[in-house]
């Protein structure tokens, strides 16, 4: 892929992340990261890649550790941070992400405390807690059933 032709790609990756309810800057390292061919860069790579401030990107690389996104490593010996996605971690880490359904359902429980017990939004409250639950319980078992199929043969 030419120069332009990446940057296209990460902006236009980034918009769609956004749109999914990631940060934008977060979502652009993201893509800057995805994208480079060793999968690891540093601060200032990521800045020249997006043509943007070091401090632009360090805001967004604490965002996408917060999130589990990327993780900071050290080559033995050397001084500067390098940002990578891991083998498996960032989607791991989004699939994994049962915590958010959790407060869904704890704010759905108080929801469903306030409503009469047999009104019709009271069971759509309990149908989406009932939902998030179950989307729950499978998150985990499709990573697990995601890297046996990456085990099973080749790409």
């Amino acid at each position: 892929m030419r120069s332009t032709e990446l940057r296209q790609f990460i902006e236009d990756f980034a918009l769609t992340l956004t749109d999914a309810g990631m940060q934008r800057m977060g979502a652009r390292v993201f893509g800057a990261l995805l994208s480079s061919e060793s999968g690891t860069l540093t601060s200032l790579e990521i800045a020249h890649v997006l043509d943007v401030s070091p401090a632009a990107v360090s805001g967004a690389v604490k965002y996408l550790e917060q999130a589990q996104l990327v993780r900071r490593m050290r080559r033995a010996g050397g001084r500067v941070d390098r940002y990578t996605l891991g083998d498996d971690t960032w989607y791991t880490a989004i699939a994994t992400r049962t915590d958010i359904f959790e407060s869904l359902n704890r704010a759905l429980d108080e929801g469903i405390e306030a409503l009469p017990d047999s009104s019709l939004a009271a069971e759509r409250l309990a149908e989406t807690r009932d939902f998030f639950d179950y989307i729950k319980t499978q998150m985990p078992l499709l990573v697990e059933r995601w890297r046996a199929s990456r085990t099973d043969g080749p790409r």
